[in-house]
C-alpha cells in the first residue's frame, strides 16, 4: 500500500470517527428497531432483525414496481467532482433563505447514513432505503455521508460523484448541500426532504 493510499484510509477513518461524535453530540437516538439508523454499517443485528428488515425491503419492492424494474436511480455515467468540491442543488421554487439556511447547518438532521466502504451499488442501495425510510417516517432533514475516496481506476470519487447525480434524480429531494465542516465537510450532504403529506 502507498503512502498516499494510507494518508487516504487515514482520512476516512478521522471523517467516520468525526460523524459518529456527531451523531451523538447531536443527540440522535436510535430508531425503533426495524427502522434503525443506518449511519453505523459497522453494528451487528439479530438474525431475526435481518430478516425481517429483508422481508420488508422485498415486500415494498414488489409493490412499488416489477420485479426486472430497474433502480429509480441511475447507475450510469455520472459527471466526475472533485474529493473537496462543495455540492449544491435546489428546485427552482425552492425559498433561497431556506437553501441558506441548509448550507449553514442550521435545519437539524435527524438521521444519517455512512457509506464508507460501499461499492457503488451497495450504496445505491442504501440511499433508496435510507431515503424511503426518511419520507416514511416524515424526516425533514438527513445527513448523507460520502466520503472523498479517489478511485485511481476512475480518476475521481465514486461515491461522491454518484451520490452527487442521484440525488438529484430523487423526486422527494428538494436539495442538498456540502455540510459543515463539524458534519463532514465536503465529505458529507446535508439532505432536504418534501415535507409529508
Amino acid at each position: 500500500m502507498s503512502d498516499d493510499d494510507l494518508d487516504r484510509s487515514s482520512a476516512e477513518e478521522d471523517e467516520a470517527a468525526l460523524f459518529r461524535r456527531a451523531l451523538r453530540k447531536a443527540g440522535v437516538e436510535r430508531l425503533k428497531a426495524e427502522l434503525r439508523n443506518r449511519a453505523d454499517p459497522g453494528r451487528s443485528r439479530s438474525a431475526s432483525e435481518r430478516d425481517a428488515i429483508e422481508a420488508r425491503r422485498r415486500a415494498a419492492e414488489t409493490l412499488d414496481r416489477p420485479l426486472d424494474a430497474p433502480s429509480r436511480l441511475s447507475d450510469g455515467r455520472v459527471e466526475p467532482v472533485s474529493p473537496s468540491q462543495p455540492l449544491l442543488f435546489a428546485l427552482n421554487d425552492l425559498d433561497q433563505r431556506l437553501i441558506t439556511r441548509l448550507k449553514r447547518g442550521e435545519i437539524e438532521w435527524q438521521a444519517g447514513l455512512d457509506l464508507h466502504g460501499y461499492s457503488v451499488e451497495e450504496a445505491r442501495r442504501e440511499l433508496e432505503g435510507f431515503l424511503g425510510d426518511a419520507l416514511e417516517q416524515r424526516l425533514r432533514c438527513v445527513l448523507v455521508v460520502h466520503g472523498k475516496a479517489w478511485s485511481a481506476a476512475a480518476g475521481h470519487p465514486l461515491i461522491k460523484s454518484h451520490v452527487n447525480a442521484w440525488l438529484r434524480e430523487w423526486p422527494d429531494v428538494l436539495a442538498f448541500s456540502s455540510a459543515t465542516p463539524g458534519d463532514g465537510g465536503t465529505g458529507a450532504l446535508y439532505v432536504l426532504l418534501k415535507r409529508a403529506r
